[in-house]
């Protein structure tokens, strides 16, 4: 009876000491991603670092109108469509105002200068089956007096899209990736806009 008791008493000992560092091991990675994310929070205020896109607008400027876009290409509609794109991702971020060109501190104006196709991959020799296309934009903002405060001289975006048999279908496709381009240049206008100041 002794013995058995003893030996019980044993197990359970064993028992708690295995919890014991059962749970001090499942604690243990807490404790080294907690450390990780201190210690990425203080490398980057050292640093000075800054997301793209996190900062203030050149010349300190509140509000902009944005111009419909100068369409060097054969590509009907860009112009709009830029414009469009634009307006709304500025509006998106919220930092700036969209003014009238009278009341605006300054004037965003885009000029679209070229629109490329490019086959990527085809059914058979003479056949397309997929086609990129590659838009390049430029970019200068002026202010009110009309001194340049910002500019950019290429910002380019591409797309890939599905050539079908049937022509419509192939349209609709090549136009969702001129909308899908638009929207990628204005967010890239945005974070090179607010990267450097």
């Amino acid at each position: 009876m002794e013995i058995r008791e003893m030996k019980y008493f044993i197990d359970i000992a064993n028992f708690k000491t295995q919890v014991s560092s059962f749970k001090f091991q499942i604690s243990k990675p807490k404790f080294q991603v907690s450390s990780f994310l201190l210690f990425l929070c203080i490398f980057f205020s050292a640093c000075g670092y800054k997301f793209e896109g996190g900062g203030n607008f050149p010349g300190g400027i509140k509000s902009v109108y944005i111009t419909v876009f100068e369409n060097r290409t054969a590509e009907t509609g860009l112009e709009t469509i830029f414009a469009n794109d634009f307006i709304d991702e500025f509006t998106r971020r919220g930092k700036l105002v969209l003014a009238g060109r009278d009341s605006a501190e300054a004037i965003l104006a885009g000029e679209i200068k070229s629109v490329n196709l490019e086959t990527v991959s085809r059914r058979e020799s003479h056949t397309a089956l997929e086609r990129q296309i590659k838009v390049v934009v430029a970019l200068k903002l002026t202010s009110s007096d009309g001194k340049v405060i910002w500019s950019a001289k290429q910002i380019s975006a591409h797309e890939a899209y599905i050539v079908m048999p049937d022509k419509m279908t192939t349209e609709y496709n090549r136009q969702q990736a001129i909308s899908v381009i638009s929207e990628k240049i204005a967010e890239t206008a945005y974070d090179h806009l607010t990267s450097d100041f």
